[in-house]
């Protein structure tokens, strides 16, 4: 037994990952009855993520900022400017999408009991009070815009502190990332539980209706994920971008899928930030900013579910509202994390663009929530990989430039 455990834990993480993986398929295809009190290690893995992450994200950036040397070089304007070309183009590739391949539902009864945002102005309202909530409801609620801001108003405040104080931070930041090391060692069991959970109790037969819409929604994000943004990263770091793009899929993209939770999958991605050897004082801000910010797969959902809902409906669309449509999806992606229900409540935003009243939009949300399974799993994916993938392309960018090999 001892000979297995030391095996086991000789294989990378991915692999362990993919066994626990497929162990979940196979229980939940054949013994979904006898086997379902695993789905307990999905939901303590995702529990566990959820719970670290706020306080780590605090205690890292401002340790980061308080030690932070006057003159020293970070890349967070280009990761910036990265988040929002990513998501822009993300939108444009789902709109170009929906014109090539329109997609009708049949809709039936709304969404009673969800209240969408009335416009761009409450979405970007919502988000700048983030900025100013109370710093301890902000953690519990893990809201990462309230979090990213006091973290870096005490880093600031403590740049003359004592030294002993800095290093007080900095043992706190490294005895959670330690934490968040020993969390992601049970991966491998969470992702077991999660994927027998989804499988056995969702199924595909439910999808199956809307495998057009489906094949349109996964096929922009993958086209995004393998095309879109290899080009980006290629332009900024002049070689093969196909490593770090795969990488980053592999070791971020994969826990995302089955968490769902892109506060879940902070930590996984400061772990593979640290990997890939890229700045702390950048990763620090970046991830959890990205988290916010970078949603290129919420930026496909709302384009081609509020395309579907024109296309049922019939309405004529000319190019000129459908650049818009992809501005506004990008603009209203960014606020997505701020909105109670996440990318799928700001259809009825971008429909209004259109003058679909807001009754048929929420039965479009209806659909969203039905084929939720697939839809937010790959737009997690997405998001999350991209926020280490970008982040990484302005570092190494940044390192071409000063002639260091990548």
């Amino acid at each position: 037994m001892y000979k297995l455990m030391n095996h086991w834990y000789k294989l990378s993480l991915v692999k362990r990952i993919i066994a626990g993986l497929v162990i979940g398929i196979i229980l939940a295809v054949t013994i979904p009855d006898i086997a379902k009190p695993i789905t307990i290690f999905g939901a303590l893995f995702v529990g566990a993520l959820k719970a670290i992450a706020p306080i780590l994200v605090f205690f890292l950036v401002a340790s980061a900022i308080s030690q932070h040397k006057k003159g020293q070089q970070t890349n967070m304007k280009s990761v910036i400017v990265l988040y929002l070309l990513g998501t822009f183009l993300a939108a444009l590739v789902a709109v170009v999408a929906s014109f090539l391949f329109p997609v009708t539902l049949t809709l039936g009864s709304g969404v009673e009991d969800v209240t969408a945002p009335g416009g761009v102005v409450e979405v970007l309202k919502a988000l700048l009070l983030n900025v100013v909530d109370n710093p301890i409801k902000a953690l519990f609620n893990a809201n990462y815009i309230g979090i990213l801001s006091w973290a870096l108003m005490l880093g600031f405040t403590l740049k003359n502190a004592a030294a002993s104080t800095k290093l007080m931070l900095s043992n706190v930041s490294d005895a959670l990332t330690e934490m968040v090391r020993i969390v992601i060692a049970f991966a491998p069991l969470g992702i077991m539980g999660l994927v027998f959970d989804v499988i056995s109790t969702s199924g595909i037969g439910v999808l199956l209706g809307y495998g057009k819409l489906l094949a349109v929604l996964i096929g922009c994000m993958l086209f995004v994920a393998l095309v879109v943004n290899p080009i980006i990263v290629y332009i900024y770091i002049r070689s093969n971008p196909f490593p770090l793009v795969f990488r980053c899929l592999r070791e971020s993209g994969i826990t995302a899928f089955f968490t769902r939770s892109s506060a879940a999958n902070i930590p996984v991605n400061m772990t593979l930030c640290e990997d890939l050897g890229l700045d702390r004082d950048t990763y620090s801000v970046s991830i959890p900013l990205g988290a916010t910010i970078n949603m290129a797969g919420a930026a496909v959902t709302i384009s081609v579910l509020t395309l579907a809902a024109v296309h049922t409906l019939g309405i004529p669309v000319d190019f000129g509202t459908a650049l818009i449509l992809s501005i506004l999806a990008a603009i209203s992606a960014c606020g997505a994390s701020g909105v109670a229900g996440g990318s799928l409540l700001l259809i009825p935003l971008a429909s209004s663009l259109f003058g679909i009243p807001n009754d048929v939009a929420m039965q479009i949300v209806g659909v969203g929530f039905i084929i939720g399974v697939l839809q937010d799993s790959f737009e997690t994916a997405l998001n999350s990989s991209t926020d280490v993938l970008f982040t990484a392309t302005a570092e190494f960018a940044e390192r071409r430039k000063q002639g260091i090999k990548i």
